[in-house]
């Protein structure tokens, strides 16, 4: 199954990466400026909707200058040495923090291994490493000219610290990865009402460092947040909804009696609060939440590791 590609606007389309088959999950951003660019490649797996919405759209690898990654976790990055394969003139734009997983990807891979067990593979598909002279770091502010416009990076850490955004002054954007959380689309939840929420995946989630970029985000000069997971967001709407769900999620963990339960019970226990707070500002989930298994059972073990942080961080200032 594939999805079409949806123009944004004038040079900018969003395609559906298909992440592990199922539409209006995961999304990349494609730029047909002057230097053709793509925002994310998704995982391995979803390496052949992307070269079909890339097609859709009458660019080819080989057309691609740029290839940016917002941050190195496999849903976002773990395609692009394989994307990178086909893409011989482009260049692999990261984040500082990020570059070196992209050369060797042994350490990211045994992380996600961790997290994900014997699903892995069947999840992301296989890492391929890009050669280092391939690879384009972009700092805090630091810019690229791509034509018409000159994308500006932003350091963007909560979510992950090897996590930037992406200014598009033209189209007056975000390309926000997940550092603004996930916008859960009635196509993907099957609900009817959309929400934003942040995700607090292992193993970097701190909702005070969330709060303190979605508030320098909030005073850039763009209107709208292109999220990976998934599609726009009003800006505004963006940085309260990561801001509130990242303080409800952290008071929650820090205040659980018993956080070493099993991680699939906390799941249950986070959907719960989760549809509770739903419930609290109007909204009316259906029957199933399916759909939100897996980010629930992954948020729980992020929040677990925050918590474990935190308590470490207080026994060491005793």
């Amino acid at each position: 199954m594939t999805v079409k590609p949806t123009q944004l606007s004038d040079k900018l389309w969003m395609i559906d990466l298909m992440e592990n088959g199922r539409p209006y999950r995961t999304a990349a951003y494609l730029i047909v400026d002057e230097k053709v660019t793509l925002v994310e490649t998704g995982s391995a797996t979803s390496h052949e909707a992307l070269i079909h919405g890339l097609r859709e759209v009458g660019v080819r690898p080989a057309d691609l200058d740029y290839i940016i990654v917002t941050h190195v976790h496999l849903d976002h990055a773990g395609g692009a040495g394989q994307l990178m394969d086909k893409a011989k003139k482009a260049t692999l734009v990261v984040h500082p923090k990020g570059a070196r997983h992209m050369v060797d990807p042994t350490r990211l891979w045994l992380g996600a291994s961790e997290v994900y067990g014997d699903k892995v593979t069947e999840l992301f598909g296989s890492v391929v490493p890009v050669p280092a002279d391939q690879i384009l770091v972009r700092e805090h502010n630091e810019t690229l000219s791509i034509g018409e416009r000159t994308l500006t990076f932003f350091d963007s850490p909560g979510h992950a610290k090897h996590h930037f955004t992406i200014l598009d002054p033209v189209a007056r954007a975000l390309y926000a990865g997940d550092a603004l959380g996930i916008v859960y689309r009635k196509e993907f939840t099957g609900w009817d009402f959309e929400w934003v929420m942040p995700s607090t995946s292992p193993v970097d989630f701190d909702p005070d460092v969330l709060r303190r970029t979605a508030l320098f985000l909030q005073q850039q000069p763009f209107d709208t947040v292109y999220h990976a997971h998934f599609g726009p967001s009003p800006k505004s709407h963006a940085c309260e909804e990561a801001i509130l769900y990242g303080d409800v999620l952290a008071k929650w963990i820090l205040a659980h009696p018993n956080p070493t339960l099993p991680t699939p019970l906390l799941a249950r226990e986070l959907l719960d609060l989760t549809l509770s707070e739903l419930a609290k500002r109007g909204f009316a989930p259906g029957p199933s939440a399916e759909s939100l298994s897996l980010d629930m059972y992954l948020d729980a073990m992020g929040l677990v590791v925050y918590r474990q942080r935190i308590e470490a961080t207080a026994s060491n200032e005793r």
